[in-house]
């Protein structure tokens, strides 16, 4: 195999297919990265779980394959000279060079590399980079840490027929939904499914804050997402996802509207003297166009004060004050319709113009009478 690269272009592929290389494996190829020399150049991580496949402009003069340490390989990627890159391999043996710099490293049999699954197209639909990488960004942290319900580990994505794509994250304190429109306006065939929080987070990564398509197809049991010369695959999250439509209390009598930086500020500030060895609630009373945060843990007690439009009726509510300040941080909208109901109800978070396009709920937490 032999070709020659921009380093830049190499170390970028180097970098894009080495985020879904195994750390540790029974199988010392998934620990490498996979180097394909065909019609074009590949690169290649897979652990089994998700894979990565880039594409790199490369002038191929040899075809072949073998596989390379990912470590190894974008370390001296990384610190060759800026030029061009020349690969050259006998057998398993590697020569890279660049400029004055030469490497000669040891690969791995290509046949060692497990194939990458392939994805039936069952359906599909097209969005624009920064509205899926925007959707992820701001559901992804309700994604549920334990296995106690493995479905949960991802989020789900809901495909109308209206060409709308819904993305549901839950992890049994909190939900995050939001909503965006696909480039398909209609005729899109309704279906959905779940996908691990590892791989979204790697999607999140590949896609840039533009207007360039990213196309998700879903297979039988896998999904992929196709972002311009990359490509991600991710084996589908099974099970019963918590129907969440009938989790979310919509007709709640305690209606605020509240400035979403004002209040991000004041949970703060409150949130000053809570640590992971220091942990309370967040004591909070709505009155009328007023909300008040208290809480007390052994290093003190902080107390600050938030303007909100409405009547919160003296309602007390206590909230774990991560929940809620990583709530406040997501939503996308200046202006937020806080919806509650009683001291044990959860706290709805909506857009204060009546669009659907997000919704955050927190569950409260229980605070002590005084």
């Amino acid at each position: 195999m032999k070709f020659s690269c921009e380093k830049a272009l190499l170390l970028q592929a180097i970098n894009v297919s080495s985020r879904t290389v195994a750390q540790k494996s029974s199988i010392p190829a998934l620990e490498g990265i996979l180097v394909e020399a065909g019609k074009q150049l590949q690169l290649t991580g897979y652990n089994l779980e998700t894979g990565i496949r880039t594409v790199v402009p490369a002038d191929i003069t040899e075809q072949g394959s073998l596989v390379l340490s990912a470590r190894l390989f974008g370390d001296i990627v990384c610190r060759l000279p800026d030029d061009i890159v020349v690969f050259n391999s006998d057998k398993f043996m590697v020569k890279i060079t660049c400029g004055a710099s030469e490497f000669n490293i040891l690969g791995t049999d290509a046949e060692e590399f497990p194939e990458l699954p392939s994805v039936e197209y069952v359906n599909r639909v097209v969005m624009e980079q920064k509205k899926l990488k925007a959707m992820i960004g701001q559901t992804l942290f309700c994604v549920a840490t334990t296995q106690a319900r493995p479905v949960h580990t991802g989020s789900l994505f809901e495909v109308a027929e209206d060409g709308s794509v819904t993305v549901v994250s839950v992890d049994g304190f909190r939900l995050a939904l939001r909503k965006e429109q696909t480039l398909e306006k209609e005729g899109v065939p309704e279906f959905s499914f779940v996908v691990p929080g590892a791989a979204l987070s790697e999607v999140e990564k590949i896609c840039g804050d533009t207007e360039d398509p990213v196309e998700f197809v879903q297979g039988g049991r896998h999904i992929m997402f196709k972002v311009g010369d990359t490509t991600l695959i991710a084996r589908r999250l099974e099970g019963e996802f918590l129907n969440y439509r009938q989790s979310i209390p919509r007709n709640n009598p305690i209606v605020l509207t509240a400035a979403r930086k004002a209040l991000m500020a004041s949970v703060d500030r409150v949130s000053l003297i809570i640590s992971e060895k220091q942990k309370s609630p967040l004591h909070c009373t709505f009155t009328e166009n007023l909300l008040t945060i208290k809480t007390a843990t052994a290093i003190g007690n902080a107390y600050d004060e938030c303007y909100v439009a409405g009547d919160g009726k003296g309602l007390e509510i206590g909230f774990n004050n991560r929940y809620l300040m990583e709530a406040l941080r997501a939503a996308p909208a200046d202006e937020l319709r806080v919806e509650l109901n009683t001291a044990i109800s959860p706290c709805i978070l909506v857009p204060a113009d009546g669009t659907d396009n997000f919704l955050y709920m927190v569950l409260p937490v229980r605070i002590k009478a005084n």
